[in-house]
């Protein structure tokens, strides 16, 4: 199961992607660099995965930092 969330574009050539995955059987949230080189195009080793039982914990942290950043 991978479904694709949405990208945030960085530069020209890098992006963050979100998406819903599954590791070892269990499902969670993958942020990760995406990079479009003439050498490789794909993930980068750079980014997070929470795992679907921490995702409310995680969610607190960003509502956190929202309203720290308004």
């Amino acid at each position: 199961m991978e479904k694709d969330i949405g990208e945030i574009e960085l530069t020209e050539s890098t992006s963050i992607k979100v998406r819903i995955d599954e590791y070892d059987g269990k499902p969670g949230l993958t942020i990760r660099k995406f990079i479009t080189s003439e050498r490789y195009t794909g993930f980068t080793k750079q980014g997070v995965r929470v795992p679907a039982e921490k995702w409310k914990d995680f969610k607190k942290l960003i509502d956190q930092a929202d309203s720290e950043l308004e």
